[in-house]
């Protein structure tokens, strides 16, 4: 047997299975002139669909089995199948691969499965003007001719029994097909509301994309904005930065020389027993300044609170730059109010203030180390003694005993030094 390129589906399903009559074969020829293509035309039934790997193949008559063809041919499948024209179908064999004797043969359709669904009548390769040759044969061969045609007759009342009971199996699948098409137009109809709801449910998720895709782009353009005023308001801040560092340098260079000044008030201040109602009203003050100190503890608290806020804490170091400007200027003041003291306290005691000994400005880090060459030479307010005396010693113990807050002039017993670093360490917050 010849094949082509793919063999076909077939199986090992004998006659008794097969549905003959599903495919009809129609204008079959007793014989067919050998040389020449063949065409063959077939029917499809009502109920029957054909499939991609349906193929019609040529057998031998007496086959068994699927796998006994001679040679076949793939079934070309219609567009639509409802349209009349689409059931009358055909193929042609090429001379090539048909049959080279003068056997019986017979078309048969074969589905994807390896079953028969339909066969043609037998028919002969042979040349058209072998009927006119006259057969001389023995009596032998009549009795063997006799006893063929006897077995064919056998044969075809079997192939006839079958044919009957292919039919009542046919009638029987389609009915059983009638069902399930009634089934699968139930499955079609209820395949066609869930379509319908997966397009609803699909339509309400595009648009709820959308609507996302928009929020995000909102979000994105948001960030934008907020990294663009986020920069700003860095810069700002570094400017604000750099300004109080300027400030407090300034404030620093100021506390020194108030520091400066008030120790050498203490000193007055020391020798001076006759002004302790001055002293009456100087501990007033510090307590005014110490209910001033309570309000400032209580507006930087407020500052702490708000550095949270970025907006609101640049609005705060603004307001801390004024108060710290404000402060620079009232210890300008009370600078100048010391230094008034001062000269009015040297002339209730009859000396000059430019007599008193000139003290070169120390900074906390040993301003003599760096200025080697300049001497500080110390007097006696009351004795004028330039050497150590008793009067000195008084003062230095004295002042031994208080310490004074470089910012706010505020005096401490020195049994309180935990407070008066806690109350310095408040001023530079």
């Amino acid at each position: 047997m010849e094949k082509t390129v793919e063999d076909p589906p077939t199986s090992a399903v004998l006659l008794d299975h097969c549905h003959f009559s599903q495919v009809i074969f129609n204008s079959v020829e007793k014989f067919y002139i050998p040389g020449g293509d063949v065409t063959c035309h077939y029917t499809f039934t009502q109920h029957f669909i054909p499939r991609r790997k349906d193929w019609i193949g040529i057998f031998r008559v007496g086959w068994k089995t699927t796998r006994e063809y001679y040679t076949f041919m793939w079934v070309n499948l219609p567009i639509d199948l409802n349209n009349k024209s689409a059931k009358q179908q055909e193929v042609q064999f090429k001379a090539y691969y048909l049959p080279k004797d003068d056997e019986y043969y017979q078309f048969c359709y074969v589905d994807q499965d390896g079953v028969v669904r339909g066969a043609s009548i037998p028919f002969q390769f042979r040349p058209e003007n072998e009927e006119d040759i006259l057969v001389v044969t023995t009596q032998g061969e009549v009795e063997e001719i006799e006893q063929h045609n006897k077995e064919l007759c056998k044969e075809n009342q079997e192939l006839k029994d079958s044919c009957v009971s292919l039919q009542k199996q046919n009638s029987d699948m389609q009915a059983e097909l009638q069902k399930k098409q009634e089934e699968l137009e139930t499955l079609r109809s209820i395949n066609k509301k869930l379509e319908l709801k997966v397009k609803e449910q699909e339509d309400y998720w595009e648009t709820e994309l959308l609507q996302l895709k928009e929020q995000n782009q909102k979000m994105s353009s948001e960030n934008e904005k907020m990294g663009i005023r986020v920069d700003q308001l860095q810069a700002q801040l570094s400017t604000q930065e750099k300004e109080m560092e300027k400030l407090v340098q300034g404030d620093q260079d100021k506390t020194e020389q108030l520091e400066h000044l008030k120790k050498e008030n203490d000193h007055l201040f020391l020798s001076l027993t006759e002004q302790r109602k001055d002293q009456k009203k100087l501990e007033q003050r510090v307590e005014e300044m110490k209910q001033n100190e309570t309000t400032a503890m209580k507006k930087q608290q407020e500052l702490m609170d708000e550095n949270f806020d970025l907006s609101r804490r640049l609005s705060e170091n603004k307001m801390i730059c004024n108060v710290l400007q404000r402060e620079k200027e009232r210890l300008e003041g009370e600078n100048d109010l010391l230094q008034r003291e001062n000269n009015r306290l040297l002339s209730y005691m009859g000396l000059d203030f430019n007599s008193l000994p000139y003290q070169v400005p120390t900074s906390d880090e040993g301003g003599a180390e760096q200025n080697p060459g300049l001497l500080s030479i110390k007097k006696c307010p009351i004795c004028k003694a330039d050497d150590t005396c008793d009067h000195t010693l008084e003062q230095q113990q004295m002042q031994a005993l208080c310490l004074n807050c470089p910012i706010c002039d505020k005096t401490f017993p020195a049994r309180e030094k935990q407070i008066f670093e806690d109350h310095v360490f408040c001023h530079s917050l």
